[in-house]
């Protein structure tokens, strides 16, 4: 089961996200061999090619210690719709070293509010 949790962008700013993964003992889970993917969308029926489904820039920033991060650059921001929430979700995949099967979990889902610029 995944965490759920909102946040608020503001738009036309550079954005980075610090996920911290633990195991359900509450240790840090270790993401060697581990990927991630993210993405956020407007309408949860929206395709990945819609123009309002953005991929979020992810990547393990330290295996051993659990840590994504994921970042939106200013330009991503700009182009996001102010005033309306988005929904997003962040997943792990790996390899499973018996089977050779991609395990797939979601780890992180909720929703986002884009703030929006007034200084251009």
């Amino acid at each position: 089961m995944s965490n759920y949790e909102d946040f608020v962008i503001n738009q036309g700013a550079d954005v980075a996200l610090e996920i911290h993964c633990l195991n359900d003992s509450g240790s840090v889970k270790n993401l060697a061999g581990h990927d991630v993917s993210a993405s956020m969308k407007r309408n949860l029926n929206d395709s990945a090619n819609s123009p309002d489904t953005v991929q979020f820039n992810g990547f393990i920033s330290s295996a051993e210690g659990g840590i994504i991060t994921l970042s939106l650059n200013n330009q991503q921001t700009d182009a996001l719709k102010p005033r309306g929430n988005y929904f997003y979700d962040v997943e792990l995949s790996f390899t499973d070293s018996g089977t050779g099967d991609t395990i797939i979990e979601r780890i992180l889902e909720g929703q986002i509010e884009v703030s929006p610029s007034v200084t251009k």
